[in-house]
């Protein structure tokens, strides 16, 4: 009795296609701006005279910069993800300090190739953007504490806090080394990897014993 028309919902299609390829447009212009010109330059007016639309037009599809931001974010955490969940199913490094190495290197060479992912993670941090950033780290935090437990690198009751502290850790060492230098800085990514080692080391299951 209360269907919609079919006739209405076919014309409302064209619509929603259209506001689904704004919406990208829209996040595609922050994208290279953050790239180009870096998080200063990446204004709402500016990405409303990259896409050609009037600013409040992009007003439209998203109420500030912010909500532009982290729309860009889902992306690219969507496949920061999907990179360290293949690095953890591989048979995996043989100590702690080489899981440290491996993500730590993962994380860095995206950031370093992904320009304006680090802009938003390191210059953003809006409200939004740390929720997603601390979201982050707890799901990633708890697969490598998965990981680390079933490779009995840590003892078995180390808590899953543990993991998550350190990858929050680490994000503040990469906050340093990226506003001290635009592709990181190798000083400060390397102290991250110390501290971090050191403190999951404290957790570290004892070497088997040999029969």
């Amino acid at each position: 009795m209360f269907e919609q028309n079919p006739a209405n919902r076919a014309s409302s299609r064209p619509a929603q296609r259209r506001g689904t390829e704004r919406r990208r447009a829209i996040v595609d212009a922050a994208e290279a701006l953050l790239v180009e010109q870096g998080y200063e330059g990446a204004t709402l007016k500016a990405v409303s005279e990259r896409v050609g639309i009037p600013i409040t037009s992009v007003y439209h599809y998203f109420s500030d910069r912010h909500e532009v931001e982290a729309a860009l974010l889902r992306r690219h955490i969507g496949k920061l993800d999907a990179i360290v969940a293949a690095l953890l199913d591989e048979p995996g490094p043989p100590t702690l300090r080489d899981a440290v190495d491996v993500v730590t290197d993962a994380l860095l060479n995206y950031f370093r190739s992904h320009r304006d992912c680090a802009e938003v993670w390191f210059s953003g941090r809006s409200e939004r953007i740390q929720e997603l950033v601390h979201e982050f780290d707890r799901v990633q935090g708890e697969r490598l504490h998965t990981f680390l437990m079933e490779r009995q690198l840590i003892v078995a009751d180390t808590p899953s806090i543990v993991l998550q502290l350190s990858f929050e850790a680490g994000n503040r060492f990469f906050d340093v080394a990226f506003r001290a230098v635009p592709t990181g800085d190798d000083v400060v990514i390397d102290e991250a990897r110390r501290f971090i080692t050191a403190y999951l080391e404290t957790y570290s299951a004892p070497p088997a014993v040999q029969d």
